[in-house]
C-alpha cells in the first residue's frame, strides 16, 4: 500500500465501526461522540483516542491535526439515524439532528479527506439532506457510490439493512462483494447457542455483561406460552395486553416474541434487552436475550468490554451502546473495501 493511512470516526459510539476498521487493518486515530458512556468501551477495546465533542463543534483544522503525517485520510461516520428512520415521528428535534449530516458535509469541505465512508438507515436516501450531501461531493470532485446493504450478506446474524456511501478523490470506489450467501447466513444458533444458560434476572458469574432483565409474573407466563417465531396471537386471551386487543395494536405482532434458532435475529435495537420491546425473547430459555448476546448478534467479540470494572451495568445505558453501534463485521467490510481501493489507485 502506497503512503500511510489514518481514519477519524465521527459519531463513533462504543466503537463498532472503529473496531471493524482495526480488525481489517485500517488504522483509526480518533473517534468523536457526545455520549460520555462511549469513552470507556471505545478506548478500552480500540487503539484510537475518544473525544467527547459534538460534530457541530469540530472544525476541519481539528481533523487535520489527527491526520498529521498521513498521506491518505479517511473520514468515516454514522450520523444518528433517528431523524431518517420510520420511527422519526417520535422525535421533536428532527431538524436539529438533520444538521448533523450537514456538519459532516461541512467537515468534508473544510479538510477534503481522500476517502469518505458513511453508514445510515435506508430511508436517508429519500431525504433532501442526502441529495445535498451528494451534490457537495460532486462539487468537491469526489467519485462516489452508495449501496443498500443486507447485513446478512456480510456475516452479521440479524435482519438489518443499511445504506453505505463510499467516496474517493482517487476514482470509483466499490463495496466488496458479499461474503455470505443465503446458504451460509449466520444464525442465532451459530451466534449465541454456546452462551451460558440463565434464568430471567440472572447474571453470569464469569461475564457480568451476560445478564438479562427480570420478568414480571405475567411476562414470565407470556414467554412460557411463546414459541420461536410465534406472536402474542398464539397466547390465551388472558395473557394478551389490552393495547393489542385494540385495532391499532393488531399490527405489532413482533413484540413479545421469541427469536428462532436457525434464522437471523431481528434488528438489534437500543431496547433489545426487553422481552416486550420486540422479538427479543431467547429461542428456548424463558427470558429476553442478555446484553452480551445482543453484543454478539452485533458481531462484537465476546471479550469486548462495555463497562468499567468499578461501574454498574445499567441496562438502558449498555443497551443504547450496543443497539446504536455499527455491527463490527459491517465495519470490516467497509474497511476492506477502502483498503482494496487504495491498493488499486495508489
Amino acid at each position: 500500500m502506497a503512503g500511510s493511512v489514518s481514519t477519524v470516526d465521527l459519531f463513533c459510539g462504543a466503537g463498532g465501526l472503529t473496531h471493524g476498521f482495526e480488525q481489517a487493518g485500517l488504522p483509526v486515530k480518533a473517534g468523536y461522540d457526545i455520549d460520555p458512556a462511549c469513552k470507556f468501551p471505545y478506548e478500552q477495546n480500540n487503539k484510537a483516542k475518544f473525544i467527547l465533542q459534538g460534530v457541530e463543534d469540530v472544525s476541519g483544522s481539528d481533523l487535520t491535526e489527527h491526520f498529521s503525517g498521513s498521506s491518505i485520510r479517511v473520514l468515516a461516520g454514522c450520523a444518528p439515524c433517528q431523524p431518517f428512520s420510520s420511527y422519526s415521528r417520535r422525535y421533536n428535534d428532527r431538524e436539529s439532528k438533520w444538521k448533523l449530516l450537514q456538519d459532516f458535509a461541512r467537515l468534508v469541505q473544510e479538510c477534503e479527506p481522500e476517502i469518505i465512508s458513511m453508514e445510515n438507515v435506508l430511508q436517508l436516501k429519500h431525504h433532501p439532506v442526502f441529495q445535498e450531501f451528494l451534490e457537495k461531493l460532486e462539487t468537491l470532485n469526489y467519485s462516489f457510490e452508495f449501496y443498500e446493504v443486507n447485513c446478512l450478506d456480510y456475516g452479521i446474524p440479524q435482519s438489518r439493512k443499511r445504506l453505505i456511501l463510499l467516496a474517493s478523490k482517487f476514482g470509483k470506489i466499490n463495496l466488496i462483494p458479499p461474503t455470505h450467501d443465503a446458504e451460509r447466513y449466520e444464525t442465532v444458533r451459530k451466534t449465541i447457542e454456546h452462551v451460558e444458560s440463565l434464568a430471567a434476572g440472572q447474571t453470569s458469574k464469569t461475564d457480568r455483561l451476560h445478564q438479562c432483565s427480570r420478568l414480571s409474573d405475567l411476562n414470565l407466563r407470556r414467554i412460557r406460552a411463546s414459541k420461536p417465531g410465534g406472536t402474542w396471537r398464539d397466547w390465551s386471551k388472558d395473557l394478551i395486553a389490552e393495547c393489542h386487543l385494540k385495532k391499532s395494536g393488531k399490527t405489532y405482532p413482533g413484540v413479545y416474541g421469541r427469536m428462532e434458532w436457525d434464522k437471523p435475529s431481528p434488528t438489534i435495537t437500543t431496547q433489545c434487552f426487553g422481552f416486550g420491546n420486540g422479538r427479543f425473547g431467547h429461542p428456548e430459555q424463558d427470558r429476553a436475550i442478555s446484553l452480551r448476546e445482543a453484543a454478539l448478534l452485533q458481531t462484537f467479540p465476546a471479550e469486548y468490554n462495555f463497562v468499567a470494572p468499578d461501574e454498574p451495568v445499567i441496562f438502558s445505558r449498555v443497551g443504547r451502546l450496543i443497539g446504536n453501534a455499527v455491527p463490527v463485521k459491517l465495519g470490516q467490510a467497509i474497511a476492506q473495501s477502502i483498503l482494496n481501493h487504495i491498493e488499486q489507485f495508489t
